[in-house]
């Protein structure tokens, strides 16, 4: 039998989580890029077993982040790898808020972490995703060249400029072809 649980934190229990997060990244300050990469990726193997739905899609989450760092063609800028790497600091301690070696719910803390990150950094994993997706369409279409950012960014651009003059011709329709911004 199945049965639903859900609770909501308030701004003071986010507060009191990022509180926890602070801590735990003034504790990782010691570790290096890779030890952070290796415990992240640790935390992620260790939950691929038993562990509730709410906890394995935030893992896939997690997972996400320390593609961000290791992609060599997404090209992350410094601000945004040091802003991935502090968060991902929080993984490197297994007894953090709830230990995680506590039955079912080791990782909630974990999870609930991950979601905190994860909202913090929507726009830069949405943006990694989104280059992520071009990148394999491309590389069904182009094979096995080598996709980066700035082929991503270039590509962007012409759909831009192709939006702005279906958008500007749309306008004209039924006008005169002269352009003319008068």
């Amino acid at each position: 039998m199945a049965f639903e649980v859900t609770f909501e934190l308030s701004d003071s229990d986010i507060e009191h989580f990022r509180g926890v997060m602070k801590k735990a990244q003034q504790g990782a300050k010691s570790l290096s890029e890779k030890e952070i990469l290796d415990n992240a990726k640790k935390l992620s193997a260790d939950v691929k077993s038993d562990v509730p739905v709410f906890v394995s899609e935030r893992i896939k989450k997690l997972e996400t982040l320390v593609a961000m760092i290791e992609d060599s063609e997404w090209q992350i800028p410094d601000e945004e790898r040091s802003d991935v790497l502090a968060a991902l600091a929080y993984f490197s301690d297994p007894e953090d808020l709830v230990p995680d070696h506590i039955p079912a719910l080791g990782f909630l803390d974990d999870a609930i972490m991950i979601e905190l990150v994860a909202e913090e950094l929507t726009d830069d994993i949405d943006a990694f995703n989104e280059f992520c997706a071009y990148r394999e369409r491309e590389k069904e279409r182009a094979g096995d060249s080598v996709i980066t950012t700035e082929d991503w960014l270039d590509a962007k651009r012409r759909e831009l400029h192709s939006r702005m003059r279906n958008r500007r011709s749309k306008r004209r329709s039924g006008r005169s072809s002269f352009r003319s911004i008068f």
